[in-house]
C-alpha cells in the first residue's frame, strides 16, 4: 500500500505520469500539497479563502489530527440520520453536462477504491504500470534480447482483472449517462448490496443539465469538488480493511433501454453501516433546465435502481 514514504517524484525522468489532482490529492489519506493550491481567481470557487492544512506525517499516513471529525461518525445522532453518516456538499455556481456527471461518478469511484486500500496505487498510477507491463511486439533490429524482468504489479493477473472489470464499469457509466438523467449512484464497499460495510452515495439530484456551451469546464468542477471532501476529510479516521468487492449501483430511468445493468426493481438503500453521501447541486445564476428540473422530480416513481453485473475484487501488493 502507498504509505507516507510515498512521494511521487513529479520531475524525475521515466518515471510515470502523476496522476490528477482529483484522484491524489484533496479529499483522502495521502494528500500532497502541492495539489491543494488556491484555485485561481477565474475558477469555480467562490468562497472565502481558506488557509491550506498543514501536512502533518501524521496525516499523510491516514491519520487526521485531533481537530478532525471521525468520518462516517455522528456524535450527536442527528434527528434522521444514523450513526455512522456523514455528508458533503458541494454547490456548483452554474450548470454542468451530463458527461461531467458521469465524470464525477467515476473519479470518485477510483478515489473510494484507493483511499479504502483495494487498490495500491491511484488508478492511473496503476493503469499506467499495467501498460508498461503488457509484452512489447519485436520491432526490427531488436537483435539484443533483453533479460526479462521479474514480475511486477502492473503484471499481475489480478491487477490485470482489476483494471478490465474497471475499464468496463466506466464505459458503462458513460452509456448510462448518454441514455438517461441519473439522480443518484451507489458505490457499495464490502458485504452484498443489501447490507454492504461501507456506502458511498453520489446524490445528483439537485444538478442543473447545460449544453456544453453554458456549461461549467469539468476539470474545475472535479477540483471543486475534491477540494471540499479534502477539508471534510472523511477519510482520515478510518482504519485499513481487506480486500472486498466493490458493487456499483446507478438509478436511471426504468426505460432506459440500458442492457449491460441489471434492473433492480425493489431495491433499496441499505440504512446500516457506514455511509457517505456527497450531494453535488448547482446554484449562482443557472436556471438551465429549471422548468424540466421541477417536471423530473415529479417522475422520480419511474427511476428504478439499476446494478453493475461485475463486482470489482479489490488485490493489495
Amino acid at each position: 500500500m502507498a504509505g507516507p514514504g510515498r512521494q511521487e517524484q513529479a520531475g524525475e525522468a521515466g518515471s510515470p505520469p502523476l496522476p490528477s489532482p482529483c484522484v491524489r490529492a484533496a479529499a483522502g489519506c495521502r494528500p500532497v500539497l502541492s495539489d491543494v493550491s488556491p484555485l485561481p481567481a477565474a475558477d469555480l470557487l467562490q468562497t472565502e479563502p481558506l488557509e491550506a492544512p498543514t501536512v502533518t506525517p501524521e496525516l499523510a499516513a491516514g491519520r487526521g489530527g485531533s481537530s478532525a471529525a471521525a468520518a462516517f461518525h455522528c456524535p450527536q445522532g442527528p434527528a434522521g440520520r444514523a450513526p455512522g453518516c456523514r455528508s458533503v456538499s458541494v454547490v456548483f455556481p452554474g450548470p454542468v453536462t451530463q458527461q461531467g456527471c458521469c465524470h464525477f461518478a467515476c473519479e470518485l469511484l477510483k478515489h473510494v477504491l484507493y483511499q479504502r486500500h483495494q487498490l495500491p496505487l491511484p488508478y492511473e498510477q496503476l493503469a499506467y504500470f499495467c501498460r508498461r507491463a503488457l509484452p512489447r511486439q519485436p520491432q526490427d533490429g531488436d537483435a539484443i534480447k533483453k533479460k526479462p524482468h521479474p514480475p511486477d504489479l502492473g503484471s499481475s493477473r489480478k491487477c490485470q482483472q482489476l483494471l478490465m472489470e474497471l475499464e468496463g464499469v466506466f464505459r458503462h457509466l458513460e452509456a448510462m449517462f448518454n441514455l438517461t438523467l441519473v439522480p443518484r449512484v451507489l458505490i457499495l464497499v464490502g458485504g452484498n448490496s443489501m447490507s454492504p460495510k461501507e456506502l458511498y452515495e453520489i446524490n445528483l439530484e439537485g444538478i442543473s443539465v447545460g449544453n456544453a456551451e453554458e456549461s461549467l469546464q469539468t476539470p474545475s468542477c472535479v477540483r471543486k469538488l475534491f477540494h471540499s471532501l479534502f477539508l471534510a476529510d472523511v477519510f482520515s479516521e478510518l482504519q485499513a480493511v481487506p480486500v472486498m468487492g466493490t458493487i456499483v449501483m446507478v438509478q436511471g430511468h426504468r426505460d432506459c433501454g440500458i442492457d449491460w445493468f441489471r434492473p433492480k426493481l425493489n431495491y433499496k438503500v441499505p440504512t446500516r453501516g457506514r455511509k457517505l453521501t456527497v450531494n453535488l447541486s448547482c446554484g449562482g445564476n443557472s436556471s438551465t433546465n429549471s422548468s424540466s428540473q421541477q417536471g423530473v422530480t415529479s417522475v422520480w416513481d419511474n427511476y428504478i435502481w439499476f446494478q453493475a453485473p461485475v463486482t470489482v475484487k479489490g488485490f493489495h501488493e
